[in-house]
């Protein structure tokens, strides 16, 4: 057929395909022979995406794939520092490069390129003598250079966010549209391509240039008018580099193709042809899904032989505890480093005197090289055991504990060691506590997080016994349990010895199972860039911890205590006789059997459920059930934060060491624990106060960050709800406009209650709340408060169609989501009976919530270099919220760098079609902050 109108040519930057393969996957080698595969496979299945998704009305009629054909074009002959400073391409990267052609060949795709001319060029001759014939064309790239084409029926389309860039893509990327990028780039060069341009001039003030004088050719005529002196100067002085620069940047639309559009017409693949390739490749999963696809029997997969060679590989060592070696002086040491040094790698496992890592003392270190080689170092054992104790004596056969420190630290701080762990931040904690920095560091929790998250705990006695069928020696056997528990010096060293290393050794095998299951599990993205960064991160945290006033704590306890009295006079008043309030049966007797209340459910037990979820329900009954919930409150809020909290002030630091869970909630979340600081309830005027206690030290600010209405607005995006995109866009009430979209109630006649009513069911809704439970939270009938969910989703059909999809994903994946690429797995979602309504409820949140989990994350990660010459620290996070101690000339600074940090936290890898926004707050302490 003749390209023309109605006809629609998609042209692939086939160089940008070839090198996301390349960055983004490990390391991967063909069986048979070693050779380097990990860009094709990458490669072969982006092809194979784009390949499944060119459907509908959207979809090409006419494709190619163009590729550079070699280094030197026309370009280098007009200015031979043209690229100059590229760097070599990774040896391993080339022979790829002819196997990326073959495999757009085996797809029966167009595959073009030419010699002495750039890929750009092939496309924009394309894509130029498409537009004249009538036809659409879409530039399947993110490259910059390109973004002078589109226009008159040309747009670009970034394949890995999957959006689109016209017009007003480019004037946001470029400050002025299409017609103007040749002039910017002219002006601000390009220090990739080794364009020169002119001295001083970025984007941003080539774009206001171009605005300000309609051309380039303009503003060089006219250069003498410009005020700045520095700016004329270089524009005179520069303006034949600046020429050439544009020589360089424009491309050129008339490059002598020897082929057709018309040959470039979109062709069925031929099965045997392309599944010869892909199993030549050895790619055994894609022959075979897209053999079932092609309905085409796939090859006989190739058996791979093994290398003449190759050394023969070992069966795993059985674990034996008894095999282990005791480590006691310089000389076994230094063969065990020797060793490590040779491997390149060790599991690494520290032994302590508790679990607190800011209080516990080191007793001893543990090492494994490989599978049964495993050592333990004793370091403070106290001689003796049990009666004999001596608190004083270190036992023999152990080396100086700061003798061993001097000779582990360079190979703890070696980057061309890594460090393998289960919970490593525990064990960095403990290390640095003696200035060791451990890096690099792998983490088997984190790693079996990253790929098992919902499946099952991920400490390592769970993991030894899943993966290994192995239970390790129990500590308690060490330790014992309970009021005759001692501590981990007090064991004997020829019995601490087989338990400790045998930690290690378990831990190096579990990192050889798990880490070459990253890639197959398509999880490596979130493991390298979302978990294991994040460990010495918040080890930082933990350790500086927060500054809490042990007064204010005991004034709060005894006003809580005050109010607690007076309630409980409320309380017996309305129940006619005094009773323990505290105590649930007494509850229940008086609630069900004295005052006959509806409702009353008895446990197994036989008592009556007093529950907080019985008495809200109670609450719209009877005064009682409303007091007894406030008493509780408030009961709660002394026993747990204002006494306990007092406890948990380090003696030594005067502060809060709170330590983070990372792979404690399936979604990403992170959960504070000993103390956790994040559930102090902020709904209560009580609750908020107890933050006053937490205080920055004099000369200092505590600051807070805090993303807004973070999850409504992932929501708005997943589920492509436009009316809630434009609201976010342009920054109006969300809670106002939901009930104006609900109930027809225009901005300006809006009421708070009608408002409070639609943001209770805008968070409600993230979480699959009911009518039953949304008529528990505002009180109001539950006919009603169904009636409102059910015009919600008359407003908002998005939302629907994403929990149904979402659903129907899990239920046949049993897994979802986050858009990070976060695996949350999901194995009751098929369940029936009680718990099937929950599971569906925790499937629809997961995606959001995890998202929103992950944009934190990537932006704690990012936040240690934003504000490394900042008199500042991070100290907490609270779900959405980041807290710091700042100096108080600082504080400024702080916000403005931590707020574009939090803000662009979701790029490059999410492209989010609504703003994300964080509100920030200062004071003495975290409740005038937040």
């Amino acid at each position: 057929m003749t390209f023309g109108k109605g006809h629609h040519l998609h042209l692939i930057d086939g160089s940008a395909f070839i090198f996301r393969a390349f960055h983004a996957l490990p390391p991967l080698t063909r069986k048979s022979d070693g050779l380097p595969i990990g860009a094709v496979s990458g490669f072969c299945n982006m092809l194979d995406r784009y390949v499944q998704g060119n459907a509908g009305a959207d979809a090409a009629t006419h494709v190619a794939v163009i590729f550079d054909k070699g280094s030197h074009t026309f370009r280098n002959d007009m200015y031979d520092q043209y690229k100059a400073n590229r760097s070599e391409m990774p040896e391993d990267l080339r022979p790829q490069i002819p196997l990326t052609r073959e495999a757009t060949r085996a797809f029966n795709i167009a595959c073009e390129e030419m010699e002495g001319w750039e890929a750009d060029d092939i496309i924009a001759t394309l894509a130029h003598q498409a537009r004249n014939a009538g036809g659409r064309v879409t530039i399947l790239s993110s490259d910059k250079d390109l973004m002078q084409l589109v226009g008159g029926g040309v747009e670009m389309l970034d394949p890995m966010k999957n959006k689109r860039i016209d017009a007003e893509g480019v004037q946001e990327k470029f400050g002025v549209g299409p017609e103007g990028v040749v002039d910017v780039q002219a002006l601000a060069g390009d220090s990739v391509d080794n364009v020169p341009g002119a001295p001083g001039i970025g984007i941003k003030t080539a774009a206001q240039l171009i605005n300000e004088y309609g051309s380039l050719e303009e503003l060089l005529d006219r250069a003498e008018e410009i005020k700045q002196p520095k700016r004329r100067q270089t524009l005179i002085e520069h303006r034949a580099q600046i020429e050439l620069s544009k020589r360089l940047v424009q491309l050129d639309c008339e490059t002598p193709l020897t082929f057709t559009i018309d040959d470039l017409e979109i062709r069925d693949a031929v099965a045997d042809d392309l599944l010869d390739f892909l199993n030549r490749m050895e790619f055994r999963t894609l022959t075979r899904k897209i053999a079932d696809r092609l309905g085409a029997e796939p090859p006989a997969m190739i058996e791979v032989a093994p290398q003449a060679d190759a050394p023969e590989v070992p069966e795993e060592v059985p674990i034996d505890a008894s095999t282990y070696e005791i480590v006691r002086d310089e000389a076994a040491l230094q063969v065990w480093l020797d060793r490590i040094t040779e491997a390149g790698q060790v599991a690494v496992d520290t032994e302590t005197t508790g679990l607190d890592e800011m209080r516990a003392d080191l007793v001893g270190v543990c090492l494994a090289t490989e599978p049964g080689v495993a050592c333990y170092v004793p370091l403070t054992h106290r001689a003796g055991g049990g009666d004999l104790f001596d608190a004083e004596t270190m036992a023999e056969g152990q080396m100086p504990l700061d003798r061993a420190l001097e000779m582990l630290k360079p190979m703890l701080e070696d980057p061309s060691i890594l460090k393998i762990g289960q919970n490593m931040k525990y064990d960095w904690k403990i290390f640095n506590r003696s200035n060791i920095n451990v890096a690099p560091i792998d983490d088997t929790m984190l790693l079996s997080y990253a790929q098992n998250a919902g499946l099952h705990n991920h400490g390592m006695d769970t993991l030894s016994d899943r993966y290994l069928n192995h239970q390790p020696i129990p500590i308690k056997e060490l330790i014992g349990t309970g009021k005759s528990q001692i501590t981990f010096d007090k064991v004997e060293i020829d019995k601490a010895a087989p338990y400790a290393a045998e930690d290690a050794d378990v831990t190096l095998r579990l990192h050889r199972l798990f880490k070459p299951r990253l890639h197959a599990n398509r999880v490596t993205q979130v493991y390298e860039t979302l978990e294991r960064p994040l460990v010495p991160v918040l080890a930082r945290m933990e350790m500086a911890g927060i500054k809490v006033d042990r007064d204010v704590l005991s004034r709060m306890s005894g006003a809580f205590a005050q109010k607690m009295a007076g309630l409980e006079e409320e309380i017996h008043a309305a129940a006619g006789k005094p009773f323990n309030v505290g105590s649930p049966s007494q509850l229940g007797e008086i609630l069900f059997g004295d005052m006959g209340l509806p409702g009353g459910k008895k446990t197994k037990a036989g008592k009556w459920s007093t529950s907080a979820d019985a008495l809200e329900d109670l609450a719209t009954e009877h005064t009682l059930p409303r007091l007894v919930l406030d008493w509780r409150q408030i009961s709660k809020l002394k026993s747990t934060y204002t006494d306990a909290l007092q406890e948990h002030i380090n003696p030594e630091t005067g502060r809060v060491h709170t330590s983070y869970s990372i792979a404690g909630a399936n979604t990403g979340r992170l959960a504070s624990t000993d103390p956790n600081l994040q559930n102090i309830p902020v709904r209560s005027e009580e609750g908020r106060r107890i933050r006053e206690a937490f205080v920055a030290p004099e000369g200092r600010v505590i600051v807070a960050l805090d993303y807004s209405q973070i999850e409504l607005r992932i929501l708005a995006h997943i589920a492509g709800i436009d009316a809630l995109k434009q609201a976010f866009k342009d920054g109006q009430d969300i809670h106002a406009i939901t009930a104006s979209q609900m109930f027809g109630v225009p901005l300006e006649e809006m009421t708070p209650d009608v408002r409070r009513q639609a943001k209770a069911i805008n968070f409600g809704v993230i979480y699959g709340i009911s009518g039953f439970g949304l008529a528990r939270n505002l009180r109001i009938p539950r006919a009603e408060a169904q009636a409102f969910i059910d015009t919600y989703f008359e407003r908002f059909p998005g939302i629907r169609a994403y929990m149904d999809d979402t659903t129907a994903f899990a239920k046949k994946h049993n897994r979802v989501e986050t858009l990070f690429g976060r695996r949350i797995h999901t194995p009751e979602i098929n369940a029936k009976g009680p718990g099937a309504g929950f599971a569906k409820r925790a499937a629809i949140n997961a995606p959001i919530q995890g998202t929103a989990a992950d944009v934190i994350r990537r932006a704690m990660v990012r936040m240690e270099d934003a504000i490394a010459d900042i008199d500042a620290k991070m100290l907490l996070q609270v779900h959405d919220e980041l807290l710091f101690e700042v100096a108080d000339d600082a504080v400024d600074t702080l916000i403005e760098r931590a707020r574009d940090v939090m803000e662009g936290a979701h790029h490059p890898v999410v492209d989010l079609s609504v703003p994300l926004t964080v509100d920030a707050g200062q004071g003495a302490n975290w409740a005038e902050a937040h």
